[in-house]
């Protein structure tokens, strides 16, 4: 079934954030600073993090009742870990009305996707699934910043119940908070983000882990400098979300992870032989690769230049 969702060039007048933490929390945020009109409401679980929100501004409403929170709500961003998604999607599907368009920032979206349709049912048109690709280390409503999605790819994953002004409105909103929209297929989704999010996230968290289990971890701690703090920094994200993240993209994940471990091998048997030509070809591809990438990056936020052909 196609639903006729809001129009994205009509003003929001009500959006519901559930989750006002880093994500939810900038996102607020930067909707505040560019729509201030809206009237934005907080659900959370925590109580605590509820009130810093108020307190912060984040927010103008908080609330603990779903009914009352949803009750002529334009728009519903569920900004929490994935793992939650469905029992979320269930307790708001009764409160959920004909013109109200619902949202996630969830970091996988094949398995969003699966408890969207069980949660939703004949409600399913009103979901569109979405993850905006920026993060930072810290956690909870203190670290929300209004810029945290300027210039940022926003990927909507469209279901074929979507209407197009849902897919819009959704789309507009980002875009009012900085955000670039881009489009791909749940599948593409989990299987671009298990290489270049997934994986490294597993990997710093890994890498830490580790030298904490080692002899004298805490002398080497007290060594280690930018390189280590660059290399770890996103394993300061949150543990609930990026475990909740590795078990629902596992099967992409585990792939990565078998690539992953055959170029390890590959270094192995490069160090044990003292093959410094193997070495060296492996470095400096990777040198070349990453700085087309970061010139690709440096390129697209050039601002556009006036005149000229």
């Amino acid at each position: 079934m196609i639903l006729v969702a809001t129009s994205a060039n009509e003003q929001l007048k009500k959006v519901v954030i559930i989750g006002v933490g880093l994500i939810g929390g900038s996102f607020a945020l930067a909707l505040k600073k560019n729509s201030a009109a809206i009237h934005l409401v907080g659900l959370e679980r925590s109580a605590a993090s509820l009130e810093r929100a108020l307190v912060l501004g984040i927010i103008d409403e908080a609330s603990t009742d779903i009914a009352s929170a949803l009750q002529g709500a334009d728009l519903v961003v569920i900004s929490a870990p994935v793992a939650q998604t469905e029992v979320i999607l269930s307790a708001i599907y009764p409160h959920l009305e004909a013109h109200t368009i619902v949202t996630d920032t969830g970091s996988t979206k094949a398995d969003v996707e699966v408890s969207a349709r069980k949660a939703l049912q004949d409600k399913i048109g009103q979901f569109v699934p979405a993850h905006p690709i920026a993060g930072r280390e810290s956690n909870g409503p203190d670290a929300a910043i209004a810029s945290l999605y300027q210039a940022k790819k926003l990927v909507i994953t469209a279901l074929p119940e979507n209407a197009q002004s849902a897919i819009d409105l959704v789309a507009t909103t980002w875009q009012r908070c900085g955000a670039v929209p881009h489009y791909l297929t749940p599948s593409q989704h989990d299987h671009v983000f298990a290489a270049v999010s997934h994986l490294p996230h597993l990997l710093a968290y890994a890498l830490v882990d580790q030298i904490t289990e080692q002899p004298q971890a805490e002398l080497r701690f007290q060594y280690a400098a930018s390189g280590f703090r660059d290399f770890t920094r996103i394993a300061g994200s949150s543990p609930e979300m990026w475990r909740d993240i590795s078990l629902a993209n596992r099967a992409a994940l585990l792939d990565e992870l078998t690539h992953y471990q055959a170029q390890l091998q590959r270094v192995a048997n490069a160090l044990k032989q003292s093959d410094g030509a193997e070495l060296l070809a492996i470095f400096s591809n990777a040198q070349a690769a990453r700085r087309r990438w970061i010139q690709a990056i440096e390129s697209a936020e050039q601002p556009p230049k006036e005149g000229g052909d």
